[in-house]
């Protein structure tokens, strides 16, 4: 694993940034309060996103273990739609999410009543998609109690398992 100090730096040269590479990249300064991991999957962009706009299956590659299921069952996002999921960090709760960034086949963003986003990025690349998990909270409402708990951490881990449960999804014969 490698980290960087800017979501926007692709892995240097020579460094390995081949199939199934995973590169942290974080940045806790507070204009750039985002946290991301990034993997290359030996899949189309429009096969992944099928699985990341369907709040069905997430609990599929959830990597926290907090993501139960969706309170509305399986279904495609849009722009604007609020989706629920039953949720359990310790004890059970529910959380209404609103996509707030999609292109079709490249990104989707949802946050929650706390304002904090996770996004998805797909990039086409040799090989497959390079995919791209993030945990934005400069968008949060209180970002130093994000940073206080130590969500960023925590999430970065999170994200990095996640990523490994969608390749394996994926990459599986017969996906």
């Amino acid at each position: 694993m490698r980290c960087v100090a800017s979501s926007a730096a692709p892995p240097p040269p020579g460094s390995g940034g081949a199939l199934g590479t995973v590169i942290d990249v974080t940045s806790t300064a507070p204009s750039h309060r985002v946290v991301s991991v990034s993997r290359t999957i030996a899949a189309d962009p429009s096969t992944i996103f099928e699985l990341l706009d369907d709040p069905a299956r997430h609990p599929d590659f959830d990597g926290s273990g907090t993501v139960l299921s969706s309170r509305a069952g399986s279904r495609h996002l849009q722009l604007g739609d609020r989706f629920g999921m039953d949720m359990r960090m310790g004890v059970p709760y529910r959380m209404t999410n609103t996509v707030v960034e999609y292109e079709r086949d490249r990104l989707i963003a949802w946050a929650h009543q706390g304002g904090h986003r996770w996004r998805y990025e797909l990039t086409p690349v040799d090989g497959g998609t390079e995919v791209t998990e993030s945990f934005d909270w400069s968008t949060a409402k209180i970002p130093p109690f994000i940073e206080l708990i130590g969500a960023p951490k925590r999430n970065a881990e999170a994200m990095r398992r996640s990523l490994e449960r969608l390749a394996a999804l994926l990459e599986q014969p017969g996906a």
